[in-house]
């Protein structure tokens, strides 16, 4: 009887396990890129690299010559960034490997929320922590669907949308004033464009 249970309970959770969705893991990518050095060393700033994020779906990733607005000045011979001058030389794009992959049938767009006050932290963690960037939640529809039940604990000022190491103090406003600024709410937050075509 033990066994069936444990069976059952394995066939159950092993799918929805973090070891099965890869959370933690570093993702090997052809340059080892760390948001470490260049956003909480550097203190550059997500959109820098991330440029389509306030006005795409697609947070976009740089092209070539972005890396090398600094790197034609510093670190110029380093091994390391051997692939991205042969990059730019070869005029061929850096192919990184998808550290978050939705499923094809979701539709997700940045702009509407960082728009609405969700910060980059919320979904892909703190980045400018990470050595190499690994996927750091499930965004499992679950998330997904937990977050638009009750945004308003995850929304923060717009200025600090792409802060990583903010948290809110007493002068941030109440979830529901940050909500009522954002227009969000009046309507069934848990509709979304894919089921309800």
């Amino acid at each position: 009887m033990g066994v069936i249970v444990g069976g059952c309970l394995w066939w159950f959770a092993w799918p929805r396990s973090d070891y099965v969705r890869h959370v933690g893991w570093a993702i090997q990518q052809p340059v080892p890129f760390s948001h470490q050095h260049h956003v909480a060393g550097l203190g550059i700033d997500c959109r820098f690299c991330h440029s389509s994020v306030e006005h795409s779906a697609q947070a976009s990733l740089p092209p070539t010559f972005t890396c090398m607005t600094c790197h034609s000045q510093i670190w110029t011979n380093a091994a390391l960034l051997a692939e991205v001058r042969n990059s730019l030389a070869d005029n061929r794009p850096i192919v990184w490997a998808r550290v978050t992959d939705l499923p094809d049938y979701v539709y997700f767009n940045h702009s509407i929320h960082v728009s609405k006050g969700v910060g980059c932290e919320n979904c892909h963690g703190n980045v400018a922590r990470m050595p190499l960037t690994y996927k750091a939640r499930t965004l499992t529809m679950q998330f997904c669907l937990d977050c638009h039940r009750d945004p308003g604990p995850n929304l923060r000022p717009l200025a600090n949308v792409y802060d990583m190491d903010w948290h809110p103090d007493g002068a941030t406003p109440h979830p529901a004033d940050l909500m009522r600024a954002y227009h969000i709410g009046g309507r069934n937050l848990t509709e979304c464009s894919i089921c309800h075509r």
